[in-house]
């Protein structure tokens, strides 16, 4: 009796050649599936901490909470941009987000002194990425390598640097002079136009319209709202007197967490604190200057670590109830930013035409319904300094590369 053993070791030959080639194949198809999917987290982390980065570079002001105002910055803004697919948040620790007083200089999460530390570094490993078709391939293969777990890292660092472009709030502050600082002291208190019948002149300050369109209050109170107008080159841009702009009283409430009507916390962030500090300008009862360098539990370094809604108890000068809508007792001041430490326009008044120059202001406090009318309070900013010197606490969102002007967060690494 024969037995035809050829066909069957053409059959074994066959299958073996075909399992191989589709061994080949799922090498092939996991490499380019769990290869690119390594390539996308990555991507995507790299993307968290640029903004991580940015955001907390944005904070690196030289004053005392700076690095604990950066770490939550850097953090939130990380965490928002989200990585594997956009299915999960970055995971970055506290810790990994570090600072020095340069580029190349020894990095620290408690870096001091504070007042120095001019760059931000955040750094992350995403571990743990289990791959999909390799993970089959180590099956199929026995070879329990191409079953281990991937990871990847990203790492951006960022500074304040000159502006090209940047953003500022619709406020014109009227120059004394012409002179450095343009005749202001720091700590002053300047006062607003609240009715548009009053003069405009030195040392004041009012709404303006960068648009030179009209948009009138819908304008401003956008502006107010977000992040201020941005794209503006620099000095010499052209502006114009909104006038009174009564509906930009509940925009510019929002920086102090009070919300009416459309606005929101999750749209137009609040201030870390909404503590307010007033004066109603009767005999013996004249501004208090100095609310942002007050080192003291009065000032304004101290207010913000504690999270203090805007008070409202009427015991001037710091505060004489005014008549807010919204309730600030409400608001999670721990997820605000640094929204009242601002950068305003400095122009030459009356004729209000053009940009002189950028001050660094603080907000002082929170505006009734009728504040630009005729029978409104006064209102005031504190005078901190030129937006564009050194140390300056104000910086701004644009576009990094001018040699003076507002500083605005960005990437070196």
């Amino acid at each position: 009796m024969k037995v035809h053993t050829s066909g069957h070791r053409q059959s074994g030959a066959v299958i073996i050649t075909v399992a191989l080639v589709l061994l080949f194949l799922l090498g092939f198809m996991g490499i380019a599936l769990d290869f690119g999917r390594l390539f996308i987290v990555k991507t995507e982390l790299q993307t968290a901490l640029d903004s991580c980065a940015l955001s907390a570079a944005q904070e690196l002001d030289g004053a005392s909470d700076a690095l604990t105002r950066a770490t939550s910055a850097g953090k939130t803004a990380a965490d928002l941009n989200k990585i594997n697919f956009q299915g999960e948040a970055t995971g970055i620790a506290q810790a990994e987000i570090v600072f020095s007083d340069s580029l190349i200089g020894t990095y620290s999460h408690t870096f001091t002194p504070v007042a120095n530390a001019r760059y931000v570094k955040c750094l992350h490993t995403k571990s743990g990425i289990a791959p999909w078709l390799l993970h089959a391939l180590s099956a199929f293969s026995g070879n329990s390598t191409y079953a281990a777990s991937q990871s990847v890292a990203a790492v951006a660092v960022a500074t304040r640097a000159p502006s090209q472009t940047n953003c500022l709030i619709p406020v014109g502050v009227c120059q004394k002079s012409a002179t450095p600082s343009w005749g202001f002291a720091r700590g002053e208190w300047i006062e607003g136009v609240v009715n548009s019948n009053d003069d405009v002149e030195g040392g004041r300050f009012h709404w303006i319209d960068f648009s030179g369109n009209g948009g009138g209050a819908r304008a401003v109170k956008d502006l107010l709202a977000s992040s201020g107008q941005c794209g503006l080159p620099g000095t010499a841009t052209n502006v114009s007197k909104s006038g009174k702009t009564n509906g930009a009283v509940e925009a510019w409430n929002t920086r102090f967490g009070i919300y009416k009507g459309s606005y929101k916390a999750s749209e137009s962030i609040p201030d870390l604190t909404g503590y307010a500090w007033y004066s109603n300008g009767s005999s013996g009862d004249l501004p208090k200057p100095g609310r942002y360098d007050d080192s003291s539990a009065s000032g304004f370094t101290a207010k913000r670590n504690a999270y203090a809604p805007y008070q409202g108890d009427g015991t001037p000068p710091d505060a004489t109830n005014l008549k807010v809508k919204g309730d600030p007792a409400s608001t999670d001041y721990t997820k605000g930013a640094n929204r009242r430490v601002v950068t305003t326009a400095v122009v030459e008044c009356p004729s209000v035409n053009q940009i002189k120059g950028f001050a660094c202001m603080l907000m002082l406090h929170p505006l009734e319904k009728n504040a630009s009318g005729k029978a409104g309070p006064k209102m005031w900013l504190e005078f901190i300094g030129d937006a564009g010197s050194p140390g300056s606490p104000c910086a701004t969102a644009g576009l990094a590369g001018g040699v003076s002007g507002p500083k605005v967060p960005t990437l070196v690494q």
